[in-house]
């Protein structure tokens, strides 16, 4: 019932942004490769909402990774990676902004789903910049779809390493999600570590199919997801 609330209300958010924003002044700035049929303002189709494995980015950086996600207090287990704006075939990046950082108020805001300020900052410039919403109104948007999707209670937390196949924890977001296609959910991975359950979204936090990012998804049979640290 609470994500149904959350849809109603990100719908509503999109409605008036619509009325009351002009679309260009977060146009996107480019497109990645071949996205020649998606000029300055056109705006985007949908949304990707990227959910990390957290364990699996903070072993597989090692001394590399953030502080801040991996310390030995963060008992982090499927975190927001991002909310990313997406063309039918590509996505725009780095649009042009009035609000390129990210101010502390509104960083601890968000720390309970995406535990790093630098990936915070990040994801507004890459791609946050390019949804055509005010710097607050995106990051409702992302908490919102953040809702919207239920992490199954299989990966909740984990105590013990785990090599699942990747298309078993495909299916288990698609069992603990009613109306989730499965050509509209990607897991991916690395050479060894599972990384990201990538989940598309219409404008309005509704599930919806999307084959270039399902045909994106992992191929191996196995792939590592290390336990939650800490707690």
């Amino acid at each position: 019932m609470w994500r149904r609330a959350a849809q109603a209300a990100a719908f509503q958010l999109v409605l008036l942004v619509a009325a009351g924003c002009a679309p260009d002044a977060q146009a996107p700035a480019q497109a990645s490769a071949g996205d020649v049929d998606h000029p300055v303002g056109s705006g985007f189709d949908f949304y990707v909402l990227s959910l990390s494995w957290s364990p699996s980015y903070c072993e597989a950086e090692g001394e590399e990774a953030n502080r801040q996600q991996c310390g030995s207090a963060r008992p982090y287990a499927f975190i927001v990676h991002g909310l990313w704006p997406q063309f039918e075939q590509g996505y725009p990046e780095s649009c042009p902004t009035a609000e390129p950082d990210v101010d502390r108020a509104t960083l601890r805001t968000l720390y309970d789903i995406m535990p790093s300020a630098g990936l915070i900052r990040h994801q507004w410039r890459k791609h946050g910049s390019c949804a055509g919403l005010a710097q607050p109104d995106y990051f409702s948007m992302l908490r919102a779809a953040r809702n919207a999707v239920a992490i199954p209670s299989a990966y909740e937390r984990l105590a013990d390493y785990s090599s699942p196949d990747p298309d078993d924890v495909e299916a288990a977001f698609i069992k603990a999600n009613p109306g989730l296609p499965p050509d509209g959910v990607a897991v991916t991975c690395d050479r060894r570590y599972l990384r990201e359950v990538r989940i598309c979204l219409t404008k309005e936090l509704e599930f919806r199919s999307c084959p270039e990012i399902d045909r994106r998804a992992c191929r191996r049979d196995k792939a590592v997801m290390p336990p939650v640290r800490g707690g």
